[in-house]
């Protein structure tokens, strides 16, 4: 893989932008927005409530805020599609509205678990439905007030916490979680970018209800979860020379980087700088030799969105690569660890599922057909391992890849990627 690209804005922060914008006082300006279809859904929802936004327009995004009190009954279920950062999130900000309100999803998105977000709501006083299995659809009633909590998460999840945190802007008093591990900080460093006050203390973060947030200007750095697929290209695919241009460096995302420098990936930050509160850099990526590692614990959550990228760098390193302490992909999309096991499988490597990780002994890659899911992650990764594969790889259920990066086929065919799109 050889010149230079600009990878799509980060999913997580372009939802994100959409929902503080829309509960802000004033006009939300923002660039870099991500226009694939979790962020749409995002932006979808709160047209459904009366928020005037622009665009997007080539990733400029224009949102004219209402406050917190502003947001309007919408007049049907807010589809989420197959998004489960925005229904998750949405749980939170809608549980202290005056009105009902419900969020529907794909066949996908019907099937990840809830309750890990209703649960703790509803200790401050939320009132959600889920279905008998704790999964959406979530019918949310109004309630006589929210009153803050404290709570510590028995999982580190970014999107729990978040909720919690949105929900705390509606809450009588102060709502503070804390987390058994670091996760994504996105939430807490954009409040803060539009004027609401955050406090933070190594693993517990704490909001006030009854404040207002402030209408700003955003600049989405690029994502590295899709960065992730080309600094794994790279590495595997002899004679690369890549660079990724202003990727998104947040601390609490730059797991992929740290587990791939430690197979011996040839990665350089360049650049560094920070773009709406957020640090970014250049990545130069070249090939290299890369070695089977057990990976260490305290990465997991700072690159779970990343392992199946991930898995096929190790399924091309010499040895065994370990994974554990990773649950959390069996509840993704899909279940990341059986489908990336299966999938590697059929491709003749030998990779062993574990209840909470996998073991993958590298070697090479055959050809082969594999099955995505629906996962978006799952069909990029296992595209990606074309490259050095022995033969065509062929992957079904693509569709999703617009969820998270439109253009990765073009993008990628650019920068020497093989691949070719077959329509049914």
């Amino acid at each position: 893989m050889q010149g230079r690209l600009r990878v799509p804005g980060d999913k997580s922060i372009s939802h994100r932008a959409i929902m503080l914008g829309a509960i802000a006082e004033g006009e939300t300006a923002i660039s870099g927005f991500l226009e694939g279809a979790d962020a749409l859904a995002t932006l979808g929802a709160f047209r459904g409530m009366g928020v005037r936004i622009e665009g997007p327009d080539r990733g400029e995004v224009r949102v004219r805020g209402v406050g917190l009190e502003g947001l309007e009954m919408p007049e049907g279920p807010l589809d989420m599609g197959n998004s489960g950062t925005s229904m998750r999130l949405l749980a939170g900000l809608l549980a202290g509205q005056t009105f009902p309100a419900t969020l529907i999803g794909d066949a996908s998105l019907t099937r990840r678990p809830m309750r890990r977000v209703t649960e703790p709501l509803a200790l401050m006083g939320a009132r959600i439905g889920t279905s008998e299995q704790g999964t959406a659809p979530l019918t949310i009633a109004p309630t006589n007030g929210l009153t803050g909590i404290d709570y510590r998460m028995p999982v580190a999840s970014a999107q729990v916490k978040s909720s919690l945190l949105l929900a705390g802007l509606y809450a009588s008093g102060e709502t503070c979680v804390t987390e058994p591990a670091p996760t994504r900080d996105h939430t807490e460093r954009m409040l803060a970018a539009f004027g609401y006050p955050v406090r933070r203390a190594a693993d517990r973060v704490c909001v006030t209800g009854g404040g207002r947030l402030v209408g700003c200007r955003l600049q989405i750095p690029g994502d590295i979860s899709s960065a992730a697929f080309f600094l794994v290209g790279a590495s595997i695919a002899p004679g690369s020379d890549l660079t990724l241009e202003g990727v998104g460096m947040n601390p609490t995302r730059v797991g992929v980087i740290n587990i791939l420098r430690a197979m011996g990936a040839d990665i350089e930050v360049v650049d560094q700088r920070t773009a709406g509160g957020e640090p970014v850099a250049d990545l130069r990526v070249r090939s290299a030799d890369l070695k089977g590692i057990a990976i260490p614990v305290d990465q997991v959550p700072l690159a779970i969105d990343e392992f199946p990228a991930i898995f096929i760098a190790a399924a091309f390193a010499a040895g065994e690569t370990l994974l554990r302490g990773a649950e959390e992909l069996r509840v993704k999309e899909s279940d990341r660890i059986q489908v990336m096991a299966d999938g590697l499988g059929v491709l003749g490597v030998r990779a062993e599922p574990l209840a909470d990780g996998i073991r993958i002994q590298g070697g090479l890659i055959g050809a082969g057909t594999v099955e995505s899911h629906g996962d978006h992650r799952i069909a990029m990764a296992f595209a990606i391992a074309g490259l050095r594969a022995a033969g065509p790889i062929e992957v079904r259920d693509c569709a999703n890849v617009e969820t998270s990066f439109p253009g990765f086929a073009s993008l990628a065919a650019g920068v020497g990627l093989p691949i070719q799109e077959l329509r049914p």
